[in-house]
């Protein structure tokens, strides 16, 4: 997954002519010392550019439109060196497309009490010039991020860096397409949704397929991609040399050799199946659906398009950072009053990199279906911090809930060949199963263990979602007067369509 490959973010300092030429060279210089740090940081994951200082409305208005235009620029950060009048900046906002940082920091990190003259005082206006900025941003109400912080300090470009990522995720919503083989499981409200208000809002496309057109794909794998796969399979996991010469495993590789490269020809970065669906496959594909997901694939179980888009935008923004990300479901409560839990699983569906140790293969009969017993990664995850996230079709406007959770060590379980996690929510199972509810969550989730609800928060600022948090905070009450309060303000909002 070369996502970050040739993508940027531009580094863009506002000033005026009012403090002179040496001062606009001081300035230049300081950016371009910013940004180069910046770029040479080991957390931010793409490239950093230094923009020549903008002083005119011109200027502004003719980067903000290169910037839209340029399909390797993701976003850009803004930064107030001096004070630069913000009418100025109006047209260039306006027309601004890509999503922005207002990093709100100084150059220099101390007052130097004892040198400090009024030339200091002219060149070092961050204090006064990013607030004149912040204002015409509110006044515009665009969405941007706040960064505040000295440009060294670790905290800030931490935070700077989550939202590049978020960025670049963005950017890949764009483009991002999503293939769903047959439709969504019958009689199933949450998994459907509106299409084209999904493209409209977060810009991927989904596009339906009869499963009959996987199967063609699957019928024509050849021997020697078969092969590779099946030597893969015994390299890569744990696998008794019965089931790896197998026809379950034979029949497990052809699928996914199928799949493969019908996702690879129509350019799809996201797919959904649907086990009420599978007429010409010989098994669920679980072993396939695994091993995309673990290459950066994005997936939704029964047609769930939705958490398919999703679970590829997290593993974007997830790239490169240590922890999983998987596509999951909420299977069932461990109610034990001294430690109430969720155990997290799917039939099959649950991405390896969120594994502790070395995943085992296993085939095994499926109760529903209707087919051959399917090949499957069996594994339980690690522990630590975590997320499950959600998006769902509200009617007028798409909602996204968070539930920041502590994935805890996962008892064996023999007789389960599933892969599967161990989790108790945030801030507790009752309240937060009682807010997952409130809010209308799904039971798909994307989960990660590498990224937090900072990054989503992100992305839902650039795609213009709502966004409900549930976390050690979280209080029945002060959720549910939450929903209220954002029903109100989406209505009006979205005005009349």
């Amino acid at each position: 997954m070369k996502v970050y490959k040739n993508k940027e973010v531009w580094f863009v300092t506002g000033s005026q002519h009012l403090y002179g030429e040496e001062t606009l060279k001081q300035v230049a210089a300081d950016s371009a010392t910013i940004a180069d740090a910046l770029d040479k940081s080991d957390i931010i994951p793409l490239k950093v550019v230094f923009k020549p200082v903008l002083t005119t409305a011109d200027a502004i208005y003719k980067l903000c439109t290169e910037a839209n235009v340029d399909t390797g620029c993701v976003g850009i950060i803004t930064w107030m060196h001096t004070f630069s009048p913000a009418k100025m900046w109006i047209r260039g906002l306006m027309s601004l497309e890509k999503p922005f940082l207002h990093f709100h920091t100084q150059f220099n990190s101390e007052i130097p009490w004892d040198t400090i003259d009024m030339d200091f005082m002219n060149l070092n206006q961050s204090a006064h010039g990013g607030r004149e900025f912040g204002y015409i941003c509110s006044r515009l109400r665009k969405d941007r991020k706040v960064v505040v912080g000295h440009w060294r300090d670790s905290e800030a470009i931490s935070k700077i860096a989550i939202w590049t990522r978020a960025a670049v995720a963005f950017d890949e919503s764009r483009n991002l397409r999503v293939a769903r083989f047959g439709d969504n499981m019958r009689d199933v409200a949450v998994t459907e949704g509106d299409k084209v208000s999904a493209q409209i809002k977060m810009h991927y496309s989904v596009q339906g397929f009869g499963v009959g057109d996987l199967v063609r794909e699957v019928n024509e794998a050849g021997e020697e991609a078969i092969r590779n796969l099946i030597k893969t399979y015994g390299e890569k996991y744990s696998i008794s040399a019965t089931d790896l010469a197998s026809d379950s495993i034979r029949d497990a590789a052809r699928i996914e050799a199928g799949m493969r490269a019908f996702l690879e020809k129509g350019g799809f970065k996201a797919f959904t199946t649907n086990f009420e669906d599978l007429h010409g496959l010989k098994q669920l594909p679980g072993l396939a659906v695994q091993r995309l997901m673990e290459d950066g694939y994005g997936f939704g179980a029964e047609g769930d398009w939705k958490t398919s888009a999703l679970l590829r935008i997290m593993k974007v923004m997830a790239k490169g950072l240590p922890g999983g990300t998987s596509f999951m479901e909420d299977y069932t409560y461990h109610l034990e009053p001294q430690g109430e839990k969720v155990l997290g699983a799917h039939m099959l569906e649950v991405c390896p990199t969120v594994a502790e140790g070395t995943p085992s293969i296993e085939i095994h009969p499926l109760s529903i279906g209707s087919k051959a017993d399917p090949a499957r990664l069996v594994f339980k995850s690690g522990t630590g911090r975590g997320i499950n996230v959600s998006v769902m079709d509200m009617g007028n406007r798409f909602r996204m809930v968070v539930n920041a959770v502590e994935v805890v060590d996962c008892p064996e379980m023999k007789k389960l060949p599933v892969a599967r996690v161990l989790w108790k929510p945030l801030p507790e199972l009752k309240t937060a199963a009682h807010a997952w509810i409130l809010a209308g969550g799904a039971h798909h989730t994307g989960f990660s263990m590498a990224i937090d609800r900072e990054y989503l928060a992100d992305y839902a600022a650039m795609a213009g979602i709502e966004m409900l948090v549930i976390d050690e905070e979280t209080s029945i009450p002060d959720f549910s007067e939450k929903i209220r309060w954002n029903e109100l303000y989406y209505h009006l909002a979205n005005g009349i369509i």
